[in-house]
């Protein structure tokens, strides 16, 4: 059973939603974007995605981009994010890991050496956002091989021909994007959402979870209310922006995961 599995299962056993947040590896240096990484368990996490800096960001929207372009400027690579992640484990070995990002650092650095080494630093999944279903030969099926999981995105456009598509080698769990457009944007709505995830789920038994534009504790607990988790990027990534003390930056995310899993 993988972290992310037995996550999911825990959750759903405590009838509880996931909240899942992203941060940048590296941003603003990676001193300061460790304890921020180290901290999040604690501050009510179950899934963390880091984000592997990238100088072509597609998909993200301005937070996003500038948070990858403060990091490769602090002199971030992948190899430093994949010691970031070997760091976290040496004291935490259950969260969930995902590295989300883009295809051309991995293909660069080289797919084979790069999983393996994914693997023994112990990530748990893998977004990659430029990687359509069509390529799944290049990273998805041999991710999933070895272990970890490969994480798909599905969208408001993935309409019911070509979602089975979309889910024939994901894994772990399926990230809805619950907007049309790039990471940061207008916020999105719990009943314009509902439907989509419906049909997700009536496609598949894996949990679904929605990100892009949430941004508020209250937000979250809307979202959870339709999905198997949530997941939080932007905001917690602007506060980084800010220069707020990572203390700072727990505690805003502690709120937004009082938010997906209230108290009783």
């Amino acid at each position: 059973m993988t972290r992310l599995t037995s996550k999911f299962e825990h959750l759903k056993a405590n009838k509880q939603k996931a909240f899942i947040a992203y941060i940048m590896a590296g941003d603003p240096n990676q001193d300061l974007s460790q304890k921020i990484l180290d901290g999040l368990p604690k501050a009510g996490v179950d899934i963390i995605e880091l984000g592997i800096p990238f100088t072509d960001p597609m998909a993200d929207g301005p937070t996003i981009q500038l948070a990858g372009q403060r990091a490769l400027a602090a002199g971030q690579t992948l190899p430093k994010t994949l010691s970031m992640v070997e760091r976290f484990r040496s004291t935490d070995d259950k969260t969930p890991i995902i590295l989300m990002g883009y295809y051309n650092p991995i293909y660069s650095y080289g797919v084979q050496i790069f999983i393996k080494q994914a693997v023994d630093v112990g990530v748990d999944g893998l977004i990659i956002v430029d990687l359509p279903p069509e390529e799944d030969q290049e990273l998805c099926i041999p991710s999933n091989n070895a272990g970890m999981s490969f994480i798909r995105l599905a969208t408001p456009t993935t309409d019911d021909k070509r979602l089975p598509r979309v889910l024939e080698n994901t894994s772990g769990f399926v990230y809805f994007v619950s907007i049309t457009g790039i990471t940061g944007a207008k916020a999105p709505k719990p009943e314009e959402v509902a439907p989509d995830v419906e049909r997700i789920k009536a496609a598949t038994d894996l949990p679904v979870c929605v990100g892009f534009g949430v941004k508020t504790p209250e937000m979250a607990r809307a979202i959870s209310d339709i999905s198997d988790g949530v997941v939080v990027g932007s905001s917690i990534v602007n506060l980084i922006a800010e220069g707020r003390s990572v203390d700072e930056i727990l505690d805003f995310v502690r709120t937004l995961a009082d938010g997906v899993k209230p108290s009783k």
